[in-house]
């Protein structure tokens, strides 16, 4: 079978440079410039930068940087849809272990103006060892700090040649983290008071929230899959047909990325908070309010737990009544998201396990679910029952019987002593309860002294103990 390759030549100028090759940034960010370029005459090339050497690794350059999309889902009505599409914005793939003169040579470009990098969460990080001179520098932003300040040579510091970054990383502020990093190394390398107002006045740094599950290269499918491109495509990629794409930046984005008349699900805002907040309640929360309720009621994946007649009505009106509530933002807008996301929980091209997602559950519970909670009990007087039973089978899920728990070592060592204890019953279900909700290193409070908290969740526990989590949700 034909291996894809480029057909012609090349003809968008570059004008973004991406840190990271990977499977998240080439079914995000690349489709959905190479559908401006189709839609609205972005124009816009794609140069892209590995952000750590791996010569075992084929670049894109193989196949001429085109690679294959393929998305999948259920789409606004509900209908089963796939989608082919060849994406044609990449030029090159860069290595920097030995392609580090093209790299710095890029920075020369004048139609160059934008940034985007994916290199995990652990990738915003400064220290004191990488060098200007090292060829190249070990972290992502000293990398970009020397590429920027090689700009800023080039061009004498015009204002004009200015870049604009969009870090997808997925930490909060991810636009103001990697401002302050590329700052950290302009003064460790003393690079200069002119360069640092650069930064300030010719740069602007955007913070971002990027939300797509891509599911990568489909091993188990390809041959499927190439029967009906009729090529053969190592860097062939899958994703969700959801994606989200909001910018903290300026208006003037707008026209420069040419979002007029893309129909593209990019939203440009001044405040990305809220944004986040709806993510974190609704999707992150949802997935951790169901989790631990699904495994005990006996399920294995989201899309048979969303299926199921008693779990997934207790998964809506736990969004429906619980969570959306206590969000500061208008149900106007919660709503269609919510909607959005109960979708994308049903997508059966995707198998996401329970347990996979039930890795580290409790910082997750803290920070996505606690904070609804508090928020409806202070507004109604009493506590959210539903996600309070989530709260009770997640602590119940820690005995340890039904999945391989993974979580930080001190909640896993308290579970252990503390279901030891109440099988020698030496702890009561009231003592398992009150101890755990006076973990002040987790929840930042003794939840003790919320009214009513203790005796809720010491009845949820021995309740799904005697009566199993199925008729506990089903008859609340």
């Amino acid at each position: 079978m034909q291996q894809l390759k480029r057909e012609g030549p090349f003809t968008h100028p570059v004008k973004v440079l991406q840190f990271g090759e990977g499977n998240f940034l080439r079914a995000f960010v690349d489709w959905q410039i190479d559908l401006l370029n189709e839609r609205t005459g972005l124009d816009a090339g794609v140069v892209v930068v590995r952000p750590r050497s791996n010569p075992t690794l084929p670049l894109l350059d193989t196949q001429g940087g085109v690679f294959t999309t393929l998305i999948r889902g259920l789409n606004e009505q509900g209908e089963a849809v796939k989608e082919y599409r060849k994406i044609t914005c990449v030029q090159r793939e860069i290595d920097l272990a030995d392609s580090y003169a093209d790299y710095l040579e890029l920075a020369a470009s004048p139609d160059l103006r934008f940034v985007v990098s994916n290199t995990t969460e652990a990738g915003i990080a400064i220290n004191d060892e990488d060098a200007y001179d090292d060829l190249p520098p070990a972290s992502f932003p000293a990398k970009l700090t020397r590429f920027l300040h090689e700009r800023y040579a080039r061009f004498e510091g015009a204002a004009d040649k200015g870049l604009v970054l969009l870090p997808c990383e997925l930490i909060d502020y991810n636009g103001a983290a990697l401002k302050a990093a590329v700052q950290h190394f302009a003064q460790l390398w003393q690079l200069g008071e002119g360069f640092g107002n650069w930064l300030d006045q010719a740069c602007t740094f955007c913070s971002t929230l990027v939300d797509r599950i891509v599911t990568g290269y489909p091993q188990t499918e390809i041959a499927e899959i190439e029967k009906e491109l009729g090529y053969r495509d190592t860097f062939l990629v899958t994703a969700e047909y959801f994606y989200l794409f909001v910018i903290q930046g300026p208006q003037w984005l707008a026209d420069e990325l040419k979002l007029d008349g893309a129909g593209l699900n990019i939203q440009l805002v001044a405040d990305i908070t809220p944004y986040k907040q709806r993510k974190v309640g609704v999707l992150n929360g949802g997935h951790t309010s169901l989790v631990p309720v699904a495994l005990l009621a006996g399920l294995k994946e989201v899309g048979e737990a969303v299926a199921d007649p008693v779990v997934g009505q207790y998964l809506l009106k736990t969004l429906d009544e619980e969570i959306i509530p206590a969000l500061p933002l208008p149900r106007e807008e919660l709503d269609p998201f919510a909607a959005d996301v109960l979708r994308r929980f049903r997508n059966p091209y995707i198998h996401h396990r329970l347990e996979s997602i039930a890795l580290n559950s409790w910082s997750k519970f803290a920070a996505r679910v606690l904070p609804q909670i508090l928020t409806y009990q202070k507004a109604n007087g009493h506590l959210p029952k539903r996600l309070v039973v989530a709260l009770a089978a997640t602590m119940l899920l820690y005995r340890g019987h039904l999945i391989t728990l993974a979580d930080d070592a001190a909640n896993l060592e308290w579970f252990k002593m503390a279901w030891a204890r109440f099988g020698e019953r030496r702890w009561s279900f009231h003592d398992v309860a009150l101890n755990w909700l006076a973990n002040e290193a987790l929840w930042g409070q003794d939840l003790n002294h919320i009214p009513g908290f203790t005796a809720a969740l010491t009845d949820e526990l021995t309740r799904i103990d005697l009566e199993g989590i199925t008729k506990v949700i089903a008859t609340l």
